[in-house]
């Protein structure tokens, strides 16, 4: 499913969550967006060290956590993958639709004049409520 281009890892420094956390939730969010698909390689322990300037005891840790949580699963000799039976498809069609409706709604609130707190705090609520009523 990943694209002609490499998935690649991302620090935030400033984020305030241990870097081996964020790297388990870029693959998470990746996956559940269709960035990853079943069987996708992860970049290796060194490639990620090297570009994301981390030790590479934190990605280790990082690459550990997502075999804990059954999204991933290390091959010896051949690498890290996405486990096939944790990946659940969505439309391409169907996920950029919600991108634009998504990126409209930032677009209003930005004009509204809204800060990111508020926003997140909207979508926040929105989302429980929406979930809530399609649960039952």
């Amino acid at each position: 499913m990943m694209e002609d281009r490499a998935f690649q890892f991302r620090v935030d420094p400033d984020s305030g969550v241990p870097v081996f956390l964020q790297f388990v939730q870029q693959v998470r969010q990746a996956v559940l967006l269709g960035y990853l698909g079943p069987g996708d390689q992860l970049p290796t322990v060194k490639e990620v060290a090297a570009s994301a300037v981390v030790n590479p005891n934190t990605v280790v840790k990082a690459y550990r956590q997502l075999e804990l949580e059954g999204l991933a699963s290390p091959r010896p000799g051949a690498g890290t993958f996405v486990r096939a039976d944790t990946v659940t498809p969505v439309a391409a069609r169907d996920l950029a639709a919600a991108r634009r409706d998504l990126e409209r709604f930032f677009g209003t609130a930005r004009r509204a004049g809204m800060t990111e707190a508020a926003v997140v705090a909207m979508f926040e609520t929105v989302r429980r409520e929406r979930w809530q009523e399609a649960a039952s």
